[in-house]
């Protein structure tokens, strides 16, 4: 019988957690507690004190033939860089994010030693912070880097972008607008869809890099953003993911994503064309479709060999052609 080997947070002591063996998969008649303490590369390591304790009384119990149970207990418990660099942690953007899912998938199948560390998005700035603290090995991002974070050894590498397309909820009654109705909907002077129901903004903060795109459409969207923060009531989302789901459940919702995004999530959104033009790969290419939100990796000298070689991968042919068929045009050199 295999050890069964569980893990909770011990009470009162931030960063340590306890964890037992069942005493029916070991020849002991109590349980064997042990301690481990999770550093910031998110890998377990056993106490080397604990570890020569339960070996001294394992040694008088057990046989040879149980030494094998013994060191499957070790592995699971986290004997010191029995996962180095087996996992690798990525946070950015959430439309970044969402072009992890596919490539990470196929990773998975052709290097099945390696998982994924991605929690909920930290944003382009986030990311980079908890990078350049050590806290992940790739940040995936929408912006360029600021100096002081190019001084601190952050190094950004371009991959591509995608459309940010405009997105409504399901039942609004509009396939396309023009950049002036875009400007008076958000200017105000446009309140209600043609069948009657009330528009309602889903806005990004001013500092957002979608708002910051959506801006530069034209001197009068600008104008037009820059007064919708000023209304009351209008809902402000702090991240992709919430802004997105704020459309897709309020009646009359409008908002911004990326056609990535759409695609990955398959999500319950109607993308709407812009002065007739649908946003694509092709119509971002030929620059028929105006707005587009970049995407590129950032690195520090610390990166791992396992977060390297899934780079490697990310821009290999294979790689490229999982991030096209989400909408992805690839720039590689930045362009």
């Amino acid at each position: 019988m295999q050890p069964s080997c569980r893990r909770w947070p011990s009470p009162g002591k931030p960063g340590l957690f306890l964890g037992t063996i069942s005493k029916n998969a070991l020849p002991f008649s109590t349980n064997i507690i042990y301690v481990v303490e999770r550093n910031w590369s998110s890998k377990l390591f056993m106490s080397s004190i604990l570890q020569e304790e339960i070996m001294h009384r394992v040694t008088r119990i057990l046989r040879p033939p149980f030494y094998l149970l013994l060191m499957a207990f070790l592995f699971c418990a986290g004997m010191p860089d029995a996962l180095a660099g087996d996992t690798i942690r990525i946070n950015g953007s959430g439309t970044c994010l969402e072009m992890m899912k596919p490539l990470m998938k196929a990773y998975g199948k052709v290097s099945r030693g390696v998982s994924f560390n991605m929690e909920k998005p930290l944003g382009s700035s986030g990311a980079i912070k908890a990078l350049l603290d050590g806290a992940l090995d790739i940040a995936v991002v929408a912006r360029p880097l600021k100096p002081e974070e190019i001084a601190r050894g952050g190094k950004l590498k371009p991959f591509g972008k995608t459309p940010l397309v405009i997105v409504t909820e399901k039942r609004t009654p509009l396939k396309t607008i023009t950049t002036r109705e875009l400007e008076d909907v958000y200017a105000g002077r446009t309140l209600k869809w043609s069948n009657g129901e009330t528009i309602r903004i889903i806005l990004r903060p001013n500092e957002e890099t979608d708002t910051k795109i959506l801006k530069h459409l034209s001197p009068g969207m600008a104008e037009a953003i820059t007064k919708a923060h000023q209304r009351r009531g209008l809902m402000i989302a702090m991240t992709d993911p919430e802004s997105i789901e704020a459309v897709s459940r309020i009646a009359g919702g409008i908002g911004t994503s990326t056609l990535t995004h759409v695609l990955v999530g398959k999500l319950p959104l109607k993308v709407i064309d812009l002065n007739g033009v649908k946003p694509s790969r092709k119509t971002l290419k030929d620059g028929a479709y105006p707005l587009a939100k970049e995407i590129s990796f950032v690195t520090t000298d610390r990166l791992p060999n396992a977060a390297s070689r899934f780079l490697e991968f990310v821009y290999s042919k294979k790689g490229r052609a999982i991030t096209e068929k989400y909408g992805v045009l690839i720039t590689i050199d930045g362009k």
